[in-house]
């Protein structure tokens, strides 16, 4: 049974209830040249529907000017605290304080959430979260969304930011129901579902549609990329579905996380590849960005 928020948005689009909405999207825009080069050639070409971008990164005004070329472009903020790349990191845009618990001993953002959590102040945080976002809407950015890299955002200790952000900017928040899973997939640390079950209703009836279903990038060998990115999409359910990729043009993102550079030019090979977009269009989905979900959200 889908949740009534899918329900919601999928009668507004002029859909049944039992539609199998997939928002395909792709994480870490910003992060490096290779990310943005990959979202500027997939973005609305047939399967990623929109992306979010890392202010923080350094390739952060690369998507700026993309965004300024093409106001088309589903882009949201990727609401960035941690830094996880041995030799390429990045640091928070509104403070270099280590009394905000937002930078680790090397300076820069911490590497792992649970170092995060231990250490992070919540109101340094919204400052933080907040300069991102209006940095992103200061450089022309029409910010469809918002979510959070590696589920930072989600945390106990930042969840109420998290949502009051989106109130505040009247702005969809990406929000998982049934938790426990997604929490346990990010390395979170111990976490009460319970804390997010709370919130649900609160949540939906803001407006905001709440994801029933949580997917990410399978990772594994290439030459098994095709069939486990085929049995991703096919295994999705009816009701809302969030798919989280990681597409990278080869470039510098071999540099960057060599072994696992591969899971993300992967991803960007297969999505522009013609057979693959056929199978897609054929499997029974309803592809939908975060534009359409500010959309709906705003007009409830």
């Amino acid at each position: 049974m889908t949740g009534a928020s899918a329900g919601t948005l999928a009668r507004a689009l002029g859909l049944g209830d039992d539609t199998r909405l997939v928002i395909a999207h792709q994480d870490d825009v910003g992060m490096c040249h290779s990310a943005n080069a990959a979202f500027a050639t997939l973005a609305g070409k047939g399967f990623i529907t929109c992306g979010s971008v890392m202010v923080p990164c350094p390739w952060f005004r690369e998507v700026a000017s993309m965004a300024e070329a093409d106001p088309t472009l589903d882009i949201g903020v990727h609401l960035t605290l941690t830094s996880e790349w041995e030799h390429y990191r990045w640091r928070p845009i509104s403070t270099v304080s280590r009394a905000s618990g937002l930078i680790d001993g090397d300076g820069f953002m911490w590497r792992r959430i649970p170092m995060l959590r231990q250490h992070v102040v919540a109101e340094a945080a919204e400052a933080e979260l907040r300069a991102q976002i209006d940095t992103a809407l200061a450089a022309g950015i029409q910010v469809t969304h918002l979510d959070t890299h590696m589920g930072a955002a989600l945390t106990p200790e930042l969840i109420d930011v998290y949502l009051r952000l989106g109130h505040d900017y009247a702005l969809p928040v990406l929000f998982p129901r049934g938790a426990s899973g997604y929490i346990e997939a990010l390395n979170m640390g111990p976490v009460d579902p319970a804390a997010y079950e709370a919130r649900l209703a609160g949540i939906e009836a803001a407006g905001n549609p709440v994801v029933d279903h949580v997917a990410m990038t399978p990772g594994g060998p290439s030459t098994e990329s095709d069939g486990a990115y085929r049995r991703l999409v096919a295994a999705v359910p009816p009701g809302l579905s969030f798919l989280a990729f990681h597409c990278c043009q080869p470039g510098d993102i071999e540099a960057i996380v060599p072994p696992r550079a591969h899971w993300r030019t992967d991803e960007f090979r297969m999505f522009q590849d013609a057979a693959f977009l056929d199978w897609v269009a054929g499997a029974g989905i309803h592809l939908i960005g975060f534009r359409e979900i500010m959309r709906f959200m705003r007009a409830s």
